[in-house]
């Protein structure tokens, strides 16, 4: 039968209420459980060893995205499809690794199947469910439990409350994980080199042009070998520095060449300082590269210096660069 607009607004309401209950729930149960499972996966990773994840039916893409998610932080993990480890895919356990095996219930026969086998190779056993007395809770040997005061499902039947509680608290895991490892951003750039999220984590020293891209001169230098160091560089700008120092003192850029072309023709004789635009936005080197593309379009720029602590110049960013970065 056909809803009305109000009868669709309120059951979604009702069924988004039902999973955050879900969640105030297990946020609440949090006890030293938990702490002795974090204190338990912290010394698998301190060992070298993998985190396997296991389940079945909803729960398995549960346990797929946890793997992921902890993958990303750094740590090894794996996925063990349940029905077909024991068809041989036991062979990616080895002892000393950690499984965290899903089950709502508790009473998964494929799951329950795979305690003796995992324990028999030296597997540190995770139960990971809603229920502290069922047979997979009462022989691991630590447990996850979230608490769920019923499902979202108007019928009871479809998981909803209860993946959204297991996702949630499996989350809870990595993330107390990855505080305690100090994984950084750099970290997590370093993981994702070809993603968005890499893409915006990059510093500014990783996009910069160095080296015979970076033309830099005293500012005591004529225009005219300012210029010349520009063409070597094919940069639209140069950065300029104290003679004695090294700190950047200012830029010329294409602009200030064309406007410095117009005080006469014995311009390109004169120190560079004249021409030079003084006090220039800069960019540290340790900023994010969507720092840079603020800068760009705030003050709309072509061309951005990166400074070192000392204020010295040790890159530059062309903002035709940002697009093929994927930053924009």
């Amino acid at each position: 039968m056909a809803l009305s607009p109000k009868s669709i607004l309120r059951r979604a309401r009702t069924c988004i209420r039902l999973e955050g209950d879900a969640l105030a729930k297990t946020a609440d149960g949090l006890g030293s459980e938990f702490v002795d499972t974090v204190a338990a996966v912290r010394a698998t990773i301190a060992a070298g060893r993998k985190l396997i994840f296991t389940g079945v039916g909803k729960n398995a893409h549960v346990a797929q995205k946890l793997t992921g998610t902890f993958n990303s932080t750094g740590v090894t993990a794996t996925f063990l499809d349940a029905t077909q480890a024991l068809h041989g895919d036991l062979g990616l356990c080895a002892e000393g690794d950690l499984a965290l095996l899903l089950s709502n219930s508790g009473q998964t026969e494929e799951i329950l199947r795979l305690l003796p086998v995992l324990k028999r190779q030296g597997v540190t056993l995770v139960a990971f469910t809603q229920h502290a007395d069922s047979d997979l809770a009462k022989n691991c040997d630590h447990r996850l439990l979230y608490r769920v005061p019923r499902e979202a499902c108007p019928l009871s039947l479809a998981p909803t409350a209860s993946t959204t509680a297991a996702l949630a608290l499996g989350d809870a895991l990595a993330m107390v994980l990855l505080e305690e490892r100090g994984v950084t951003r750099d970290d997590f750039a370093r993981l994702h080199p070809a993603g968005n999220l890499g893409a915006l984590l990059l510093k500014a020293r990783d996009i910069m042009r160095t080296a015979d891209r970076l033309p830099v001169a005293r500012e005591t230098v004529s225009t005219q070998d300012a210029i010349l160091a520009m063409t070597r560089a094919r940069a639209g700008s140069i950065a300029l520095v104290h003679p004695k120092s090294g700190k950047l003192t200012g830029i010329l850029t294409d602009g200030d060449f064309r406007r410095a072309a117009l005080t006469g023709p014995d311009f390109l004789q004169k120190p560079v300082a004249t021409f030079m635009t003084r006090n220039p936005k800069v960019i540290a080197e340790n900023a994010l590269g969507v720092d840079a593309l603020r800068l760009f379009e705030a003050y709309k720029i072509d061309d951005l210096i990166v400074i070192n602590a000392q204020y010295r110049p040790v890159g530059l960013i062309d903002g035709q660069d940002l697009p093929k970065l994927k930053i924009v």
